[in-house]
């Protein structure tokens, strides 16, 4: 309408705003991995590329016959040529230097090494412009080159964690190569810190996926590369890759996965690599490798959010009745007032008990007696039930509201005074 596009708000009609139509062109575009280079040719994908998709698909599918296969025959059984047009996915994974530069320059990614997260100079910095298959295992040795090692002891074992796990790291750069906006001129991040990576790429999330919702929606922006990788074994089609991400994390005791920086225009992911608690590790040694291997992704983000004192949202608490089960976790109160925390067994194990002693918090009885203790040391003037929260910081006020009306039942205190005004006095009104 007067050449603006217009959107419902209420009742009435306002014009779309600009990343609004982005937002609805992007999920209209088809894929643009899978469309047909006019300019390209064959000549432009480079050989040792093509002969490492051929060993990966061969080791993936089994199938040896794809060794007898001439290189446009593979190529277009992987779909990465149509009726001999050279698709923008076989040069994102394929082409030559000389071929990105003259036909898709943005599909490079750039890394950087920086000592401190200080304004300062880069101390590396590496330019890959060529297939992806060309360069992904040099980009790794380039991260690896400055991995920092933690080491940690179990028993009589000591182990190391490297700061950048290998599968996670791979899992961040087939992500990016199969989500980012080829049409966007922008090129691929790679920001390497001591204790953290980033890697930032062109274009927003695919409609529908949101950084709450990253690891149960995926929608590859390219499917063509995504495929290919999936033939390659290199990725899962079901989006197993950002769970990957998470567990891993978790298990080594770091901080998850953080897409808080991402926006419409760009895909902002940060790993971090510094060991927190290293004797979160071992904690996850004393549930023993069978247990863990049927720990799904909600069971280590469960576990993670208990180890950080933080409150399980509701969508993952169908999970705690089978981690109680388990032994992995105990609980304290009832209903609304219930509390979850790591089990005796592993801060024993820790060497953690106090620690676990304040989780669990005091027993019933012991926190009755604490509070009828402050009532009768403020028996000249009373005490206010604001003090009560004092006097047990670690309970809720319906906690301490539930353990008032006990003692009150008993004879032992009683109320006087209403709302603001009330006063809570040792023995029976």
């Amino acid at each position: 309408y007067d050449g603006a596009y217009l959107m419902r708000a209420g009742e009435g009609l306002v014009a779309m705003t600009a990343d609004r139509l982005k937002s609805i062109f992007d999920e209209a575009v088809p894929d643009y991995s899978a469309e047909i280079c006019s300019k390209a040719t064959l000549d432009d994908l480079d050989p040792t590329a093509i002969e490492n998709l051929r060993t990966m698909w061969t080791r993936k599918s089994g199938n040896e016959a794809l060794y007898n296969l001439n290189a446009e025959q593979l190529l277009t059984d992987a779909e990465l040529l149509v009726d001999g047009g050279v698709t923008y996915a076989a040069l994102v994974l394929l082409g030559t230097h000389r071929a990105l530069g003259r036909h898709l320059a943005q599909a490079e990614v750039i890394f950087e090494y920086r000592s401190s997260e200080a304004s300062t100079p880069f101390q590396q910095r590496r330019e890959f412009r060529e297939g992806f298959f060309l360069f992904d295992e040099e980009l790794w040795k380039v991260i690896d080159a400055r991995n920092e090692v933690y080491q940690y002891e179990e028993g009589l074992f000591v182990g190391d964690i490297p700061a950048f796990d290998r599968r996670v790291v791979r899992e961040a750069l087939l992500n990016a190569a199969s989500h980012r906006d080829y049409r966007n001129g922008g090129s691929t991040f790679v920001r390497q810190f001591p204790s953290k990576l980033e890697v930032v790429s062109p274009g927003g999330f695919t409609a529908g996926v949101t950084p709450e919702n990253i690891l149960w929606r995926q929608a590859p922006r390219n499917r063509r590369i995504a495929d290919v990788f999936a033939k390659c074994g290199l990725v899962e089609r079901s989006g197993q890759g950002a769970r990957l991400m998470f567990e891993r994390s978790i298990r080594d005791g770091k901080l998850r996965p953080d897409f808080s920086g991402t926006d419409d225009y760009q895909v902002f992911l940060t790993l971090y690599g510094e060991v927190r608690d290293p004797r979160f590790l071992e904690f996850f040694g004393k549930i023993g490798q069978e247990t863990l291997s049927t720990f799904s992704t909600q069971d280590f983000l469960v576990v993670d959010l208990i180890h950080r004192e933080q409150p399980v949202p509701p969508d993952l608490q169908d999970r705690l009745p089978r981690l109680l089960e388990l032994g992995v976790i105990e609980s304290q109160g009832r209903g609304s007032n219930k509390t979850y925390f790591l089990s005796r067994r592993f801060y024993t194990a820790l060497d953690k008990r106090g620690t676990y002693t304040r989780r669990r918090g005091l027993d019933k009885e012991t926190n009755k007696a604490l509070l009828l203790r402050h009532i009768e040391d403020s028996e000249d003037e009373g005490a206010r039930f604001e003090e009560l929260s004092q006097v047990l910081p670690s309970l809720s006020r319906d906690q301490i509201q539930g353990l008032m009306k006990e003692l009150k039942r008993e004879g032992r205190i009683h109320v006087v005074g209403k709302t603001r005004a009330a006063r809570w006095h040792a023995g029976e009104s």
